[in-house]
């Protein structure tokens, strides 16, 4: 629920607010008439919570655009959606320009870097996994590729971070999860429940192992989206509010005028942190997917 305020017209001595509240599609309207007397204005709207108070989360809210739902079942096109759907376009846009026409014996900036990219998830996939983790590779290359590309487009301005909601990086963790389990069933079938136990373990402390690590088990699919999400949202909120600061020392003039510069390099070096973080953040959901699915055709 929101709520807005607007002017909607003033005399000599009283002013009319038109307050508009909405819930969803449902929209109700009231009119207050004040003095015009600035002062009393203000006070009024504070105390009765009118006033728009922007928070450094407004920046993940979920927006609308395409509604579709069918009776509680809501399937709507999101921003979400949208910059979920643009980052992939933009990478499968670059794979195509640097590709068309079968590339080029010198390479250009651009087909290096889809090389670099492609060749560096190759190593640790061959690293990491061995040569029987190469059938794999195509769903570690593009699970790297699609965080890659929305961390990043995330932090233009303006643009929406999909990877800073938990529902979007739990599922993906758990989809990954999943896979890694069926992968290590198809590999060793029931014997790939021996996992739960160490080798050399003794039997006396079997119970309590079996437990420990099942538990330990099944919290990897919950660490790996958590950890995204964390960072990923923590990031962007410490950005905005350091900005939030920054414009507020520089719109009240005077000495605060002067020392907004110190929050403002601070967010300066903070984007190029966050930048570092989205790439970072990408490569380790990438490697520790790698790392299980090694313990799940290897075993221990």
């Amino acid at each position: 629920m929101w709520e807005q305020f607007i002017l909607r017209g003033y005399h000599v001595d009283r002013c009319e607010i038109l307050v508009k509240l909405s819930f969803g599609k449902k929209e109700k309207q009231r009119i207050h008439t004040l003095p015009f007397d600035t002062h009393f204005t203000l006070s009024f709207l504070f105390e009765n919570d009118l006033c728009m108070m922007f928070s450094p989360l407004e920046q993940f809210s979920l927006i609308t655009l395409i509604p579709l739902h069918i009776g509680n079942l809501y399937f709507s096109f999101t921003n979400s959606s949208l910059f979920m759907m643009l980052s992939t376009a933009v990478f499968l846009s670059l794979c195509w320009f640097v590709t068309y026409e079968g590339g080029r014996l010198v390479p250009t900036y651009w087909q290096s870097l889809v090389e670099m990219i492609y060749e560096f998830v190759l190593n640790l996939v061959q690293e990491q996994i061995g040569e029987k983790g190469k059938v794999y590779f195509p769903m570690v290359f593009t699970t790297f590729v699609f965080l890659l590309c929305n961390n990043l487009i995330g932090m233009i301005p303006y643009s929406f971070t999909t990877t800073s909601h938990l529902v979007v990086t739990f599922s993906l963790s758990m989809s990954t999860f999943v896979a890694v389990t069926v992968i290590g069933f198809q590999h060793h079938g029931i014997h790939f429940f021996s996992f739960l136990l160490p080798p050399g373990a003794p039997l006396m402390l079997a119970p309590f192992l079996v437990v420990i690590e099942l538990i330990s088990y099944c919290f990897r699919g919950i660490s790996l989206g958590v950890r995204l999400f964390a960072n990923m949202m923590a990031g962007h909120t410490l950005v905005k509010i350091l900005s939030g600061f920054s414009w507020t020392m520089m719109s009240a003039g005077g000495v605060l005028m002067v020392a907004s510069f110190i929050p403002f390099l601070v967010v300066f070096a903070l984007t190029f942190l966050e930048i570092g973080v989205a790439c970072l953040q990408a490569y380790v959901f990438t490697i520790l997917t790698c790392i299980y699915l090694n313990d799940a055709i290897h075993l221990h």
